[in-house]
């Protein structure tokens, strides 16, 4: 048996650090969004042994490494499901070490995925309870939509659905190092913060306008300058061709704009993509319903 789903990349409306927690993990508050741009995932199960997994890129791994393997290991083991051997091809579109959380998107489809190929019945919060034991943003991505994501990300709240809106997605050159930025978070230092409540307010009135005045991600005040400048002039063309709103996702490198016309937002990608190879045009995407989202071929 065949079947084939898609793992969809997110973006962070706001991303807050509001203190360490005692494992030493940093606490976050974060409005997290699911956006159409997403990876190809395809699982063939038979009978036999073993999980392989394949994405044809020289620099994502294809063993236990690989985050989409322990979700298929982490599905087995928990299911105790055995006799199969199951291979995994990942068809990558979102750009990695990029912040869109490409990896946890993948993690999360194959959990999503196996759940429906072998009717376990499992409901979202099993699947994010297993999803935690993966990956900070794994859990979020099991079921999208928009969501409050506190905690390490685990903790979440299904927040009002953003109005339909178009999203432009551009990655510079450059990667930024997670471990790295979040080594240098000084939590008591941080001077500027997202309204979080104002944002969760603007939602729930549909005002696009108010939410995109609110996005802030509180990582690219301590981005090293040369990036920092890369950051700020991607979001200074999304802004000039119509943006209604622009920051950085995750920990970077990643810019989006938040559009509420898809003429401004074409023209914003095409001029982006002049200057930027990994460039997208998106739009936002609602709840996952995880058990209506996969073909079998």
């Amino acid at each position: 048996m065949t079947y084939t789903s898609n793992a969809y990349a997110k973006i962070n409306i706001s991303l807050d650090i509001t203190g360490k927690l005692p494992d030493g993990y940093h606490e976050m508050k974060m409005v997290m969004q699911t956006v159409s741009l997403s990876d190809e995932i395809t699982i063939k199960c038979e009978s036999g042994r073993g999980i392989s997994v394949s994405a044809g890129l020289p620099y994502i791994p294809d063993d236990e490494r690989n985050i989409a393997v322990k979700a298929a290991n982490t599905f087995f083991d928990y299911t105790q499901i055995s006799g199969y051997k199951t291979q995994i091809s990942i068809k990558k579109n979102i750009p990695v070490c990029a912040g869109l959380g490409g990896g946890s998107a993948d993690a999360a489809c194959v959990l999503r995925m196996l759940n429906k190929i072998f009717d376990t019945g499992l409901d979202r919060k099993v699947l994010e309870a297993l999803g935690e034991t993966i990956g900070s943003d794994v859990p979020f991505c099991i079921d999208g939509g928009t969501k409050l994501a506190e905690g390490r990300g685990e903790i979440l709240t299904d927040l009002t659905p953003i109005k339909q809106s178009f999203v432009v997605i551009c990655k510079p050159a450059f990667s930024c190092s997670t471990p790295e930025l979040f080594a240098l978070v000084k939590c008591k230092e941080i001077r500027s913060r997202p309204d979080t409540s104002g944002l969760i307010k603007a939602l729930d009135e549909h005002d696009l306008s108010g939410i995109a005045r609110r996005m802030y991600n509180v990582f690219e005040d301590i981005l090293p300058y040369g990036m920092k400048k890369d950051v700020d002039e991607i979001k200074g063309v999304m802004i000039e061709f119509g943006a209604l709103g622009a920051t950085m996702t995750g920990s970077g490198s990643t810019v989006f704009g938040l559009f509420d016309n898809e003429a401004a937002a074409q023209n914003a990608f095409g001029k982006l993509k002049e200057d930027y190879e990994e460039c997208f045009l998106a739009e936002t995407v609602g709840r996952l319903q995880i058990h209506k989202y996969c073909t079998n071929d």
